[in-house]
């Protein structure tokens, strides 16, 4: 195949220097995409609502329009899922990404408008490459094709005509311009299968032939096939099926837990890792440098970001900042006013401001994933460090794991369980379990204030779990695919008493 990288190069780098505007003008970047973004939706039945013909700063806008959860805004989504236009965004919204279910158990389904696919998901896409090819001169990507996981779309509500719900994944793949599928496997009738037990054979059978140049999808699940492509292939390195493999583009969940995995799949003297921020609700960073897999904040990308301080997220009127008004060092839920209809909308996710000029975030977690059973306050990003690095320290390898309270009964204190599936199991489960509780120690100073000598909580418990359950507890919650993700702590004990029923 022509290395078409030195064409993509002259094309997409110029893009550097708008970014170059998020150092010293983050308000003016941001301000005018508010603007932007109220002006289009100006005739619309939200617009109109709030008067957005004659508001043009972001104290007019922050004084009008209230923050939303999904369950606020969801008779408005469904309006337009029905066909409505001019409810949210201008025009009539024929896409939709079925996002994870509501606390009523029900599935979200997010707008991508015309408008979210071409100025938010595929520029951000863009943007990803750009950092790519300037952080590695020497790439040749479009010397070869992308493996990109995708989803499939849904069948389970009557739509009208035109009108299509699915996984996001499946969205971008079906709208993608034809030209994009000349480097990238594998086809689109593959690619949307959604019986994943007939789409994983067929995804393999698909690529291993293939001159592939860089992989896109979530860690978990790629990494299920990696490991499938090696077995058909005989192979042990995936070097040796795809020897001009540069980059993986991953996002979704955590990175660290699968990185010692993937360094033993892969040659590392060929192999990178790049960081994304990719979510139903909009393409929002990517990681630009090599130094730190902190994220670059896109800010121009049809996004308006709003912050909650973290002591604030439970609070009936929390305070909200500005990206001009955030602190670095802090963890804030994170709020977006975005080109696919959500205004002001907490779509649930903590980010930590790694840095300011430019702003650089990592994902802290889910406002609603963490424990904070017993003033513990241990969040995803805790986990996961810990984890990763007791598995390090015993030689384990970490495939999935979730986490939840046990309360405290008449003779015992109260508790943390951990269910835990290894591609390699440590060889004393004791250590590794003393290991992840020293580490989240060091990195939680409430966690660690209350296993102070035992006086408050236990130490942990580690279950592990048989090979394959979380797949198979994700096939019951109809999640099984390229997009899953595993709640990895809950306050509750709902998603692990399900594993473990299911188990047993």
């Amino acid at each position: 195949m022509i290395n078409f990288t030195p064409i993509a190069r002259s094309f997409l780098l110029p893009r550097l220097g708008q970014h170059e505007r998020y150092i010293s003008h983050p308000e003016a970047v941001q301000q005018e995409q508010l603007v932007r973004l109220i002006e289009k939706a100006a005739l619309t039945w939200q617009g109109r609502k709030y008067d957005f013909s004659t508001c043009r700063t972001y104290e007019q806008f922050a004084t009008r329009v209230p923050l939303y959860r999904y369950e606020d805004l969801q008779p408005a989504i469904m309006r337009m899922v029905r066909g409505e236009k001019d409810v949210l965004w201008p025009g009539r919204c024929f896409n939709f990404a079925q996002s994870s279910g509501t606390s009523d158990g029900n599935h979200k389904y997010i707008p991508i408008t015309r408008e979210s696919l071409q100025w938010n998901h595929y520029r951000g896409a863009s943007d990803v490459v750009v950092h790519y090819l300037n952080l590695n001169p020497a790439s040749r990507l479009f010397a070869g094709k992308a493996l990109i996981l995708g989803g499939s779309f849904a069948n389970e509500l009557d739509l009208k005509p035109g009108t299509m719900v699915g996984d996001l994944s499946a969205t971008l793949i079906n709208n993608i311009n034809p030209v994009a599928n000349w480097f990238r496997v594998p086809d689109k009738q593959t690619a949307l299968l959604e019986d994943w037990a007939v789409k994983l054979p067929a995804l393999v059978e698909k690529s291993k032939g293939e001159n592939i140049t860089n992989l896109s999808g979530v860690p978990s699940w790629f990494l299920t096939v990696l490991k499938e492509v090696l077995k058909a292939t005989g192979k042990d390195c995936i070097h040796d099926v795809w020897p001009n493999l540069e980059v993986f583009f991953h996002g979704g969940i955590a990175f660290e837990p699968y990185r010692q995995q993937y360094e033993r799949l892969c040659d590392m003297s060929k192999m990178h890792f790049l960081n994304t921020y990719n979510a139903s609700e909009g393409f929002f960073a990517t990681q630009s440098s090599w130094d730190t897999t902190a994220m670059l904040l896109l800010l121009d990308v049809g996004v308006f970001y709003e912050f909650i301080p973290l002591s604030e997220v439970d609070s009936d009127h929390p305070d909200v900042l500005p990206i001009w008004e955030i602190e670095a060092g802090k963890t804030y839920e994170l709020v977006i006013t975005a080109c696919n209809g959500l205004w002001r909308y907490r779509i649930g996710d903590t980010v930590h401001i790694e840095q300011l000029n430019p702003v650089k975030i990592n994902i802290a977690g889910r406002t609603k994933s963490f424990i904070n059973a017993f003033g513990e306050e241990l969040m995803v990003h805790n986990a996961d460090k810990a984890i990763t690095r007791a598995a390090q320290e015993t030689g384990a390898q970490v495939l999935d794991y979730t986490a939840a309270p046990v309360y405290a009964g008449d003779k015992s204190k109260g508790r943390h369980q951990w269910l835990v599936e290894f591609e390699k199991e440590p060889a004393s489960l004791d250590e590794f379990t003393a290991l992840l509780d020293k580490y989240l120690q060091e990195d939680n100073g409430d966690y660690q204030a209350k296993r102070y000598k035992g006086i408050f909580l236990d130490a942990p418990q580690v279950i592990v779990a048989p090979r394959g359950l979380f797949d198979r507890w994700l096939a019951t919650t109809g999640k099984l695919g390229g997009q899953r993700k595993i709640p990895r702590l809950s306050n509750n004990r709902n998603v692990i008493d399900q594993m473990l029923t299911l188990n047993n």
